[in-house]
């Protein structure tokens, strides 16, 4: 059987090409001719290395949390719970303000106004979206074990509230938010921290 021709492009170039594209567009938003176009790569070529489009958006969104999201990981090593949630703070405004990077968050953002046919990747958002908190509020119920929050503080209310106020922040950054302005809604939502 004669061996298929080698492929001429970078697979992880261009996936990281189609991550921005996504980022940048949302899934829907997202065509074909503009992966190929950004990836420097034609349709046969994006379906042999990457499958469909959802397919390849499920591997970009990948990419995106051990990447430009892999800084949520290092913050839940911090060894305070305020430490955590001020490094959550701090990861995301970065992310969100860095030059290069889209407006906004890919999960947060990527599939918010879909059709139908887009729920299985809308869903697939959304299970990002509850596994950020899911593991916030673990992190935090650990601190309240070690006895590093109050006794009276509610892990799972807080991790909601970093949630809310981390999503919050990347809808305020797609709609034109500066650094400036995010760190302030960092601040102030410090100032609600149970101490």
């Amino acid at each position: 059987m004669p061996a298929g021709r080698p492929r001429s492009f970078d697979a992880d170039v261009a996936l990281d090409q189609a991550l921005g594209v996504f980022w940048e567009k949302g899934y829907e938003g997202t065509s074909l001719p503009d992966l190929t176009e950004a990836m420097g790569i034609n349709r046969p070529s994006l379906y042999a290395a990457f499958g469909n489009k959802e397919t390849l958006f499920r591997k970009a969104l990948q990419r995106y949390a051990e990447g430009p999201t892999a800084y949520v990981r290092e913050a839940l090593q911090e060894p305070t719970a305020r430490g955590v949630v001020e490094r959550l703070f701090d990861g995301t405004i970065d992310l969100l303000t860095a030059p290069g990077n889209p407006g906004g968050c890919l999960i947060v953002q990527g599939a918010l106004a879909c059709g139908d046919a887009a729920t299985p990747v809308r869903e697939a958002l959304s299970a990002q979206r509850q596994k950020y908190q899911s593991v916030v509020r673990q992190r935090l119920q650990r601190a309240k074990a070690e006895g590093d929050l109050p006794k009276n503080a509610e892990p799972a209310a807080l991790a909601r509230y970093v949630t809310v106020v981390v999503h919050g922040m990347a809808v305020q950054a797609a709609g034109g938010a500066t650094r400036k302005q995010l760190r302030g809604v960092a601040e102030l939502a410090m100032r609600a921290w149970p101490t």
